[in-house]
């Protein structure tokens, strides 16, 4: 992925069962967590997550990719790829991967640090690892 054109990034977690989404302001500096989609199937969650992407007018998708601590992709990953390329007859909105490696640890880390628990702790981890790896791309990208 080259030079992006300005505007918002959708970030995506992918799940079975949920997937946390986060959105970049306009200038892509912030990540913010938006919500998670209870769709079930791969499908309808791509379709879900297009029409989010649409929404939000966004120019580019990114999408959490789990890798293992050695750097090397294992089944979760490949989920993830076969989700990518779902979504792409969904929308014409470009997408990427981005490692997602410790991004729900980090998560929990932070639920635990603000003592959220129990339902809702459920209700938003998704949403969470979704702005967190959406933060880490933009921090990235600004790095470089």
């Amino acid at each position: 992925m080259n030079e992006e054109k300005k505007g918002r990034i959708l970030g995506v977690d992918y799940g079975d069962v949920r997937t946390g989404l986060a959105v970049s302001d306009l200038l892509g500096f912030m990540a913010s967590g938006i919500g998670t989609i209870k769709m079930g199937g791969m499908r309808s969650t791509a379709e879900a997550v297009a029409k989010e992407a649409e929404k939000q007018e966004a120019v580019l998708i990114v999408i959490g990719l789990p890798k293992n601590m050695d750097g090397s992709e294992g089944f979760r990953a490949q989920a993830v790829r076969a989700f990518g390329a779902l979504l792409a007859e969904y929308t014409s909105i470009p997408y990427t991967f981005y490692d997602e490696r410790l991004s729900t640890a980090e998560a929990h880390q932070i639920l635990n640090i603000t003592n959220t628990s129990g339902k809702k702790r459920k209700n938003v981890i998704d949403t969470l690892s979704a702005q967190i790896i959406l933060q880490n791309y933009l921090d990235a990208k600004r790095s470089v």
